[in-house]
This record gives structure tokens, C-alpha cells and sequence, in this order.
């Protein structure tokens, strides 16, 4: 059992990245009572390009606060408030992703959720902090966070437990699925596992399906 500690929202912004104006959502900010998490996201929060962001499988981005612990020890003097890594909910509670399943299922105040995809972080993640190597700390850290979907409309607050209430009929958990798809690229045995996950996205099978296809079908280069 967890608990939400922030719940967090933003809108588009127009910052410079290399010199020049970018558009991102990811600065996202505390809110004070409770919104509804909706199908296709919290009340208020929105995305700079939904072609990438947003959507039903990548509704509320949840980042483990004892990330945070790890962070501030590796960016001594970097401010870091709930919402820094641009996730929607900050929770404690011991939810890593080496313990999640991708088709977990969760409530969280009067909403259900289900664990879609881990978070692969974009260049934007650099942008937020200003610095070029955030997401290939991001990656190599394993400290990633990951993406509910909405199956069930609720409104939810800070203070409300983090429970999960069913696990997945897959074998395959946050990290491997990251693994899977930015990492070990040519791991034939986990993409197979992976292309079997019927909870991940329709994108992620795809490619996962392509990539076996040109292994041969087999998992092997």
C-alpha cells in the first residue's frame, strides 16, 4: 500500500532548447484538492504533442517519490519538487518498477488504473533540466516511472492510497519491458515475452513483433 503524495498538472510552454523555442508540458505543478482522472488524462493536465504524449495508454505518468532520494544524491543542489520528472502522480509506498507488472491494476481514490508502458524519457527530460545526459541518466538508472491507463473515471487527491487490486496475467515487469524496448534491443527471448504482453500498447507490440520478424522469427540475429 502507497500513498499520493503530489498530484501534479501542466500546460504547453514555449522554452528555448539549443536556441530554439520548444514547446513542452513537462513542467508540472502541485494542485490543491482533488480532479478527475479521465480516459484520456487528468482535469487540467495537458500535452505539447499528442502524437507522442497523452492518450488512453499513456494517461497519468506515475513516478515513485523514492526516486527522488536517489536523485538528489546524484544532482547535489538541483531543486527537485514533486512533479520535477514531469509525472502526474508522486507516490510512495515502495512501487518500483522491477515489482510492477505491465497489467497491474491499481485504485487510487474513487478512480482504477492499469500499468500500460514504462516511461521512455524524450529530449525534453534534458530541456526540463537543463542539462544534455537526463535522459541517458534516466535510462541507465532504471529510475524511469511508468504510465497508468484509466479504466475506471474517479476523482483523486494527494493523501489518497495507492492499493493494488489485481496483478497481471503477464510475466513482465516495468523493467524488462524498458529493456526490452530502448535497452537490449536484440534480447530474442524478452522481445518474444514482450510481444506476448497484450497489455502493452498496440505500438509496442508492433514493433516488438517487426523486430522478431527480422530476427528470423526465432529471437535470434
Amino acid at each position: 500500500m502507497g500513498v499520493v503524495l503530489s498530484v501534479n498538472v501542466g500546460r504547453p510552454l514555449l522554452k528555448l532548447w539549443r536556441g530554439r523555442p520548444t514547446s513542452t508540458a513537462i513542467f508540472k505543478t502541485p494542485v490543491e484538492g482533488r480532479i478527475m482522472a479521465r480516459r484520456e488524462g487528468l482535469e487540467g493536465d495537458q500535452q505539447s504533442d499528442r502524437s507522442v504524449h497523452g492518450g488512453p495508454d499513456k494517461a497519468v505518468y506515475v513516478y515513485p517519490s523514492e526516486h527522488y532520494d536517489a536523485w538528489r544524491a546524484e544532482l547535489p543542489g538541483v531543486e527537485l519538487p514533486w512533479g520535477a520528472f514531469g509525472e502526474n502522480l508522486s507516490i510512495s509506498g515502495g512501487w518500483r518498477e522491477d515489482g510492477i507488472r505491465i497489467g497491474d491494476r491499481f485504485r487510487i481514490g474513487d478512480a482504477e488504473f492499469e500499468v500500460s508502458q514504462p516511461r521512455l524519457p524524450c529530449f525534453k527530460l534534458n530541456l526540463r533540466f537543463d542539462r544534455p545526459d537526463m535522459v541517458k541518466r534516466m535510462l541507465s538508472s532504471g529510475r524511469f516511472g511508468f504510465y497508468f491507463r484509466v479504466r475506471s473515471e474517479g476523482k483523486i487527491g494527494a493523501g489518497d492510497a495507492v492499493a493494488r487490486i489485481g496483478r497481471s496475467d503477464w510475466d513482465l515487469t516495468i523493467s524488462e519491458a524498458a529493456r526490452a524496448m530502448a535497452i537490449d534491443k536484440e534480447d530474442g527471448d524478452l522481445i518474444r515475452r514482450a510481444a506476448d504482453v497484450e497489455a502493452l500498447p498496440d505500438d509496442w507490440r508492433a514493433e516488438f513483433r517487426g523486430r522478431l520478424d527480422r530476427m528470423g522469427g526465432t529471437g535470434a540475429p
